[in-house]
Formats: C-alpha cells, sequence, structure tokens
C-alpha cells in the first residue's frame, strides 16, 4: 500500500508539471498568433473608405446664388463630381490632389440642385449624393435685361451700330454684371463698354465694324450678384448681323451728299442743310448713325406753339433720323430750287424726293453719316453719336477700367 500511494504522489507531481508547462505555452496566444491548428485567431482593422463631405449641406434652402459647391474627400482621391439642375450641370475645378472640387460661376436662382460624388481610396470606393435649392428672389432682388438694341430678327445693321443694353433696374455691382457680358464679333476688333448710366451700358468698336459678318453677344447673368441682395435672373443670347459698309458723307458748304457701299460710290445727291440763322437750325457736324425711319414724319418746331416766331409744323416723306435734336434725311419738294446751291432747312438734310426714298429704302440702322461744315458740333449723347467720343475716353467709362 505505501508503495502504491508513493507512486500516485509520483504520476501526480508529473500531471501537474505538464499542466503547468501547457499553460505557459497558451499565455502566448494573442490575435494573429497561431493557436493549437496553426491558424489565424483574428486579422488587422479594416482601412475605411474615403469620408465624402458636401456643402451645402443636404436638405439645404435658399441657398444664395453666390454660394460656392465644395465637395471634399478624407481618406481618399475625388473621382466624379457632378452638379445639376434643370438639365444643366455646374462647372468646377479639382485642387491638386484632387481632395477637394469648388464650383466656378453663380448658381441658378430658384433651382433644385442635386450632387452626385465618387471618391476612391486603399479602403476602396465611396459614393455620396446631396441636394439643395437656391434663393428665390423677390421683385426688388430681381435683375433682368429690359431692353437690348439691335435685337429685331433678320435685321442688318449697318457698321457704326453700338450693343446698346438697358437692365430692369439700377446695376449696383457693374464690375461683375460687366464681366458677365461678353461680345464676340467673327472678325475680331477691339471694343469697350461704357455705363452711361446705372441701368444702360453701351458697347461700341475702337473702329467701325469690318462689314459682313455676325457679331454674339452673350450675357451670362443668371445668378450674378449685381448689387446688395439683387441677383440676376436668366441668360441672355443675340447675334447682330453687320452688312455692308454704308457710309455717306454730306458737305453743308458744296451741298453735296455722296454714298458709298463697301468703298464705292452708288449714290450722288445734291442737298440742302441747316440755315445757320440760330443754333437749333445748325446742321450738327461729325459722325452720325441712322437710327430710324417714317414716311411720313410729322416734324414741329422744338419749344415754340403755333403763333410763336418760327413756328412751324411740316409733314415730310422718306424721313431717316440722325439725331435726337430733330435732324433727319428727308425728301424735300420745297426746297429742290435750293438743294446744290444754299443752306435752307431748319437743320435737316433735305434731298429730292426720288433721291430721299432711294436713301430710305437701302438704309439700315447703324449705317454711317458724316457731316462736315458747319461750326455746331454733334454731342457724344445726342442720339447715337457715340463715334464723336474718342475711343481712348469711351473705355474710360466701363467698370473694368480700373481692375
Amino acid at each position: 500500500m505505501r508503495h502504491r500511494l508513493r507512486a500516485l504522489v509520483a504520476v501526480s507531481a508529473t500531471a501537474t508539471a505538464l499542466l503547468l508547462t501547457a499553460s505557459c505555452s497558451g499565455g502566448a496566444t494573442g490575435p494573429g498568433s497561431a493557436g493549437p491548428g496553426g491558424g489565424s485567431q483574428s486579422s488587422a482593422p479594416a482601412t475605411p473608405a474615403p469620408q465624402i463631405k458636401i456643402s451645402p449641406a443636404k436638405g439645404a434652402t435658399a441657398v444664395r446664388p453666390d454660394k460656392k459647391v465644395v465637395v471634399t474627400a478624407a481618406g481618399g482621391e475625388l473621382g466624379e463630381v457632378t452638379v445639376q439642375a434643370g438639365g444643366k450641370s455646374l462647372e468646377g475645378e479639382f485642387d491638386s490632389g484632387r481632395t477637394k472640387w469648388v464650383s466656378k460661376g453663380p448658381l441658378r436662382p430658384s433651382e433644385a440642385y442635386t450632387v452626385s460624388v465618387t471618391a476612391t481610396g486603399q479602403g476602396g470606393q465611396a459614393t455620396a449624393t446631396s441636394s439643395f435649392t437656391t434663393l428665390e428672389p423677390t421683385a426688388s432682388q430681381q435683375l433682368r435685361i429690359a431692353d437690348i438694341t439691335p435685337n429685331i430678327k433678320g435685321e442688318t445693321v449697318g457698321i457704326g451700330m453700338p450693343i446698346m443694353v438697358r437692365f430692369s433696374r439700377p446695376v449696383g455691382d457693374k464690375k461683375t454684371v460687366e464681366r458677365a457680358m461678353q461680345v464676340t464679333p467673327e472678325k475680331p476688333v477691339a471694343g469697350a463698354w461704357r455705363w452711361i448710366d446705372d441701368s444702360l451700358a453701351i458697347y461700341r468698336p475702337a473702329k467701325f465694324w469690318p462689314a459682313h459678318q455676325k457679331v454674339r453677344f452673350t450675357a451670362s447673368l443668371a445668378g450674378v450678384r449685381a448689387g446688395k441682395d439683387v441677383y440676376g435672373m436668366r441668360d441672355y443670347a443675340t447675334t447682330m448681323k453687320v452688312g455692308a459698309a454704308w457710309i455717306s458723307s454730306v458737305d453743308t458748304r458744296t451741298h453735296q451728299m455722296v454714298v458709298r457701299r463697301d468703298g464705292k460710290v452708288v449714290q450722288k445727291m445734291a442737298i440742302s442743310a441747316g440755315k445757320a440763322t440760330t443754333r437749333e437750325y445748325t446742321t450738327t457736324n461729325g459722325v452720325h448713325l441712322t437710327m430710324e425711319r417714317g414716311n411720313p414724319v410729322t416734324m414741329i418746331s422744338p419749344g415754340k406753339k403755333k403763333g410763336d416766331p418760327g413756328y412751324y409744323k411740316e409733314i415730310v416723306n422718306h424721313a431717316v433720323r440722325i439725331s435726337n435734336s430733330g435732324e433727319y434725311v428727308h425728301g424735300a419738294p420745297w426746297s429742290v430750287g435750293s438743294q446744290g446751291r444754299a443752306n435752307v432747312s431748319h437743320g435737316c438734310v433735305n434731298a429730292r424726293p426720288d433721291q430721299a426714298k432711294w436713301f430710305y429704302d437701302n438704309f439700315h440702322r447703324g449705317d454711317v453719316v458724316k457731316i462736315v461744315g458747319t461750326n455746331r458740333a454733334l454731342e457724344w449723347n445726342n442720339g447715337w453719336g457715340f463715334w464723336q467720343m474718342p475711343f481712348k475716353q469711351w473705355k474710360k467709362g466701363s467698370a473694368l477700367t480700373a481692375a
């Protein structure tokens, strides 16, 4: 019995030692270590996919049109960024690392925008979508173009024709609005805008337009901030067709008018100009443009009523206006005897009825009429007398001159 007890104690001690040994070996097993079967118990933490952030925030409303759309990606690079409203995409630019995208140009007012983004990184690909709506300006916050001249469908204009843009309200930020207006002729020539007042901007080239071409005018005004809390509501575009170079030269001293088309003489006319007994009866010197026509036109002495000395009221045929101070080229059967010999009119250019009709039938708005021989200069703002101002001075009226 005693020997058997010793043997059991010895076996028990050996088993205890083996258990202790096994326990020490098991303590080294941890995440990623081989277990009893040699396999992996767990893996390293996964790299997360890129995190995409979009501004304006999802669901934002009344977003100002001058606000930028900004998209960023953390932990990866941006792939495709699409920002759309009304079937039109908003352009933008990526930074050098393609981790940031910023929109270019303004947002369109009163629009619902959707944003779709993809990004890729070591953690895989991520996508994100968002939407927001822009501010709907009140009536007092809206800027529109009330009138563009010329803008008559199918019209051909002369080489002196300016582009005149009248806005629906005064423009506070003229630089931004002017920057949004572009004039693109098929035959390039230098030109500039001039702000006549807060609501009227006029564009003219440094020299007459090259003949026989089209000139494109665009105004990308939608969303443009035109002043404090004032935004452009829509874009505009029109094309002006410039025809032949019609230039009429009038000499009040020789009482002659010569009409040239593309440099070739097509008509010579004996005329009678203003009798110059007063300033208002003196024909203005300088570069005039043909503005409009009428047949007939009733002409009444300015500033006088019936019975006053010098009062007149005459109905004339085939009249083509060349200034706002009452000057026309028109038919005058009553002065045919003086035409080519003396100046007897109230300031207009009188012509023989058949030749006045020819001029009436062939003129275009913006054709050039150069008059010499008197001591009264046409003011640059009398009618379309814009060519009376040297271009160097003209372009000083641009809001971007100092920019």
